[in-house]
């Protein structure tokens, strides 16, 4: 057998581990500059921002790409998933390539380090596996088989069918009117106890501590995204980060208090943490709390609060330690409770004069649940609203930084929502719509786009599935990160071929996946922008790993 002829499976596996070798490689030799005393330097990572981003962006998707082959050549894989698992390492090996010809010396890196799998490459490249690939898709309507056990899959069908039949139909109504999420799907998925997924029982939720439950939750954001991010894949969010934060910093007392409630859906939840003018940087946040008997004043303005109308708790991180020297340790986390409000525009006052306004900031996509700009005037909080009372003082980025784990692989599974959703408006048009004489579906190019698209779904979904349940062993708070950055950026790619397969019908409001293609582009912006992802959080774990920092 000639090299050129071995199996899918071995050029993939091949082609995987050179990668690895790649990533290691200049991830080492970044770190030789960056690393100074044990320690990463922020200022150099920056100085070097180019190359730190696309080496943390191709090893996300090395990441995926090895979740995939582990996978794809397991004992349950279908004959055609190594193939799967070589054309998206490909389309990797290719990224890598096309972001470091011309500097591989800057990435510490001889030229053309992958020559040695140029078959392996040309395999997963071939237009021919492609095609094959895209007519599978195109028969099936699926990226790939899932491999769920039966309670798992029990768990993924009821939250389909709620999403076909509940959010579905009046997802392109919420959509074009910006109108309210329906009270009726929220009281239909806490009944359904999606809002307990992953608080414990002891808490009224319905996480056991085993091995699946957060994967749970992964599947049953795809499911409720497919149908529509911005009616029911957010809902989960702002609990999980909420949820999270209490059970890691709260006393006994308040966990009693507020997680029952959050776990029925009795409480809606909002996050404030943004702020007009830092954005990411949760380190310099200006909003102050600062403490008056047994209350704390906190006054400041937050943005992109999203479904903070609604929501009756809302997680405030503030300064409770003025010295700006202070920085993120400074830093505390609030549960503040207010009234719900509907709409767009929301105001309330206080007995002694403190006040919340609020307005709707109109955007592109992502509607239904609302972002808002918050104005905080000298509201007071009870000290028993501190996560943590006297130790929840000056550890609130800690905390909120913990919660963003979750949120994280959350938001991946958001996008994988929407990406399967891309998918089958994607097969469905082509294999409806007639083009010169043939279906558009039976065009080698459509059946090549619908394979990448695949095998971007697959990739991402065997990530998140392992991130899942390496958070649930205690580990995986890096996967968490690239899971979503490469999630994310994939959802914006796929829904942008599934919008050009319907051609002008893809810009006509009409069709379900123009809904898609702006929804898909708010996922790499909020819960850690892809850049300072890549920069503050991936590539600086990367280099303090390889430096044994």
């Amino acid at each position: 057998m000639s090299h050129s002829a071995l199996p899918h499976a071995d050029h993939a596996h091949a082609l995987v581990d050179q990668l690895d070798v790649v990533v290691a490689t200049a991830t080492t030799h970044l770190a030789d500059q960056v690393v100074d005393d044990g320690r990463v330097d922020t200022a150099f990572v920056d100085e070097q921002g180019t190359l730190a981003y696309d080496l943390a962006t191709v090893a996300s998707g090395v990441q995926a790409a090895r979740a995939l082959l582990e996978v794809a050549t397991g004992p349950d894989a279908a004959p055609d998933e190594a193939g799967l698992a070589l054309a998206f390492a490909a389309d990797v090996a290719t990224d890598l390539v096309t972001r470091a010809t011309g500097r591989w010396g800057t990435w510490g890196l001889d030229d053309d380090p992958l020559g040695a799998v140029d078959d392996a490459i040309a395999a997963g490249r071939s237009t021919g596996l492609l095609a094959e690939i895209g007519q599978r898709v195109l028969r099936t309507g699926q990226a790939a088989p899932r491999h769920l056990d039966d309670d798992l899959e029990m768990v993924r069908d009821a939250f389909r069918r709620f999403a076909e039949d509940r959010v579905a139909p009046i997802a392109e109504q919420v959509h074009r009117d910006d109108d309210d999420i329906p009270d009726a799907i929220i009281s239909g998925l806490a009944e359904m106890g999606c809002f307990a997924l992953s608080i414990p029982a002891e808490h009224g939720g319905m996480a056991d501590g085993g091995p699946d439950e957060l994967l749970n939750m992964v599947l049953v954001t795809e499911e409720l995204s497919r149908g529509s991010l911005g009616v029911a894949g957010s809902l989960i969010t702002r609990p999980e980060i909420i949820g999270t934060a209490i059970l890691k910093g709260g006393t006994d007392d308040q966990k009693q208090r507020w997680l029952p409630s959050i776990a029925s859906g009795e409480k809606m939840c909002a996050v404030a943490v943004t702020e007009p003018d830092h954005g990411s940087d949760v380190a310099s946040l200006a909003t102050t709390a600062v403490r008056d008997g047994d209350d704390w004043v906190l006054n400041g303005v937050k943005t992109w609060c999203t479904f903070a109308g609604r929501a009756e708790y809302l997680l405030v991180l503030a300064r409770t330690d003025t010295d700006p020297a202070a920085g993120h340790r400074g830093l505390s986390l609030f549960v503040v409770d207010k009234p719900r409000f509907a709409g767009h525009e929301w105001s309330v006052q206080q007995d002694g004069g403190g006040r919340m306004e609020a307005r709707a900031i109109p955007t592109l996509g992502y509607r239904g649940m609302h972002s808002f700009e918050v104005a905080i005037d000298s509201w007071r909080v009870p000290h028993a609203n501190l996560i943590g009372e006297d130790d929840g003082v000056g550890r609130g980025f800690y905390l909120q930084m913990q919660a963003f784990a979750n949120a994280r692989l959350q938001t991946a599974a958001r996008a994988l929502g929407v990406m399967q959703s891309a998918l089958d408006e994607a097969v469905r048009y082509a294999g409806q719509r007639r083009v010169f004489g043939q279906a558009l579906g039976d065009y080698e190019l459509s059946q090549v786009k619908m394979a990448r698209m695949a095998a971007l779904i697959a990739a991402n979904r065997a990530f998140a599935f392992r991130v899942a349940r390496q958070l649930a062993a205690g580990t995986g708070q890096l996967g968490a990160s690239q899971v979503k950055q490469l999630a994310c950026r994939s959802a914006e790619w796929v829904t942008r071929e599934a919008q050009q397969l319907h051609g002008g019908y893809g810009y006509a409001e009409e069709y379900t996946v123009s809904r898609l293609f702006v929804d898909a582009r708010v996922l790499s912006i909020f819960e850690g922008a892809d850049e300072v992802l890549a920069l503050r959080v991936i590539a600086r774990q990367l280099l303090a790993d390889a430096a044994g920092a």
